[in-house]
């Protein structure tokens, strides 16, 4: 029973020990591995899950273990963002696919990519041909960054020369069926204002869950058992 009990309280070490590692690491690890940063990784996995089963193994001489390792990515984290050779031999560099609308095969072998792999990569953008790509690179991670050419890119305003007001967030102006006087006051309206625009639709505050005010006008109501409306 007592090496039940040894186990539960070094996993849970174990457990916060880790958690504060990957707080040290930074957000970045959570979205982005390295090279190294995946080995490191696969190691202090390996150590902590020995760690915490395998009461044989020295406690002591584990932390130990992972903590030189931890600190280890660290300092080349920290030399990666002073020095860019360093940074590229950790984590990688980028590699063209797809230039001016041709595919490089030869920086394809590079990476060990076959063209259904290229192609595949491709539909998980939404392109079903790599003739409508003008230029494509693969990125340090592993994603794929693309640039439609310019027959098959989505049209902008500022193309078109029109002069859109800005797109700024909802505010929301009723929550749980009660009005937030707090958020009326910032945009320049009064709750008398508010409940004129919930009698036109013949529904009172309470009749309310959510409902949100945008830049261009529209109040946006949620219902308790209805649906979606909007209000000019």
């Amino acid at each position: 029973m007592m090496d039940w009990i040894e186990v539960i309280l070094r996993s849970l070490f174990i457990l916060i020990g880790l958690f504060i590692i990957t707080k040290l690491l930074g957000k970045k690890q959570l979205s982005k591995l390295s090279y190294f940063e995946y080995i490191v990784g696969i190691i202090i996995g390996d150590i902590a899950g020995s760690l915490s089963m395998d009461v044989g193994v020295s406690l002591l001489h584990g932390v130990t273990s992972i903590l030189i390792w931890t600190l280890i990515s660290i300092f080349l984290s920290y030399i990666s963002l002073k020095n860019k050779k360093v940074r590229d031999f950790v984590e990688g560099k980028a590699r063209v696919f797809i230039k001016d609308g041709k595919i490089l095969e030869e920086n394809l072998k590079k990476e060990r990519f076959t063209t259904d792999e290229l192609l595949e990569m491709l539909r998980k953008k939404s392109v079903f041909s790599a003739n409508e790509v003008e230029f494509a690179l693969l990125e340090s991670d592993g994603e794929l960054s693309i640039l439609l050419k310019r027959d098959y890119r989505t049209v902008k305003p500022s193309e078109l020369w029109l002069h859109l007001p800005a797109d700024k967030e909802p505010k929301t102006v009723i929550m749980d069926g009660e009005i937030i006087k707090e958020v009326l006051t910032e945009i320049g309206h009064s709750e008398a204002w508010l409940r004129k625009m919930l009698s036109e639709k013949s529904v009172t505050v309470e009749d309310v869950f959510l409902a949100q005010l945008h830049s261009d006008g529209k109040l946006t109501l949620d219902y308790y058992e209805d649906g979606m409306l909007e209000v000019e």
